[in-house]
């Protein structure tokens, strides 16, 4: 990196290359991490029997996403995640990825908070973002067919998916974290 006597800086070609080979390298992992959680979501998940709801692999990688990198990211992430999941789920089009992006964009407004060891805010995130995932699927899939058994959808299909993924999620954030700033060095 050279600067110029007008005050610009200038890259040579060597540090061009380098950077965009590594922000290709950083598009390729992170597309691979989506479609790897996608399918482990859907086709690995529903094979364990004692599993009664099971983790959002797309909805914890989104929130980290947007958590570490800001809303920018978070949204781009989000909607990377909510395609590939209205490709392949029934209903309107947009329909999940509207809320990923919008999950990733809330996540991103918490990254100036964001610290290699500090564990509780990404849990907090994880609960609030599940909370408002299955509220918006609520609102949307049940509720507007006049389906009113909310404290049956929470013990059942909220709660214990809130417990999985916390759970996952200690794990899978610290993970997420550590890829995400080896790529970026």
């Amino acid at each position: 990196m050279k600067k110029k006597k007008s005050g610009k800086i200038s890259f040579s070609t060597s540090e061009r290359s380098q950077k965009l080979l590594r922000l290709r390298l950083r598009f390729v992992i992170y597309v691979l991490s989506i479609v790897l959680a996608f399918l482990i979501q859907t086709s690995v998940f529903p094979l364990i029997p004692f599993l009664a709801a099971t983790p959002n692999l797309l909805l914890i990688l989104t929130f980290s996403f947007g958590f570490i990198h800001g809303n920018l990211g978070g949204m781009l992430y989000g909607l990377g995640a909510g395609l590939l999941m209205d490709m392949f789920y029934s209903g309107p089009f947009g329909f999940y990825s509207l809320i990923f992006i919008f999950i990733g964009y809330i996540n991103g407004f918490f990254s100036h908070y964001y610290y290699e060891e500090y564990n509780t805010l990404p849990v907090l995130m994880c609960v609030f973002s599940l909370l408002i995932y299955h509220s918006y699927i609520y609102v949307f899939r049940f509720l507007i067919r006049a389906k009113f058994s909310i404290p049956y959808y929470f013990m059942r299909i909220v709660l214990p998916s809130v417990v999985f993924s916390v759970l996952v999620t200690l794990i899978l954030y610290r993970f997420f974290f550590t890829a995400s700033e080896k790529i970026d060095s």
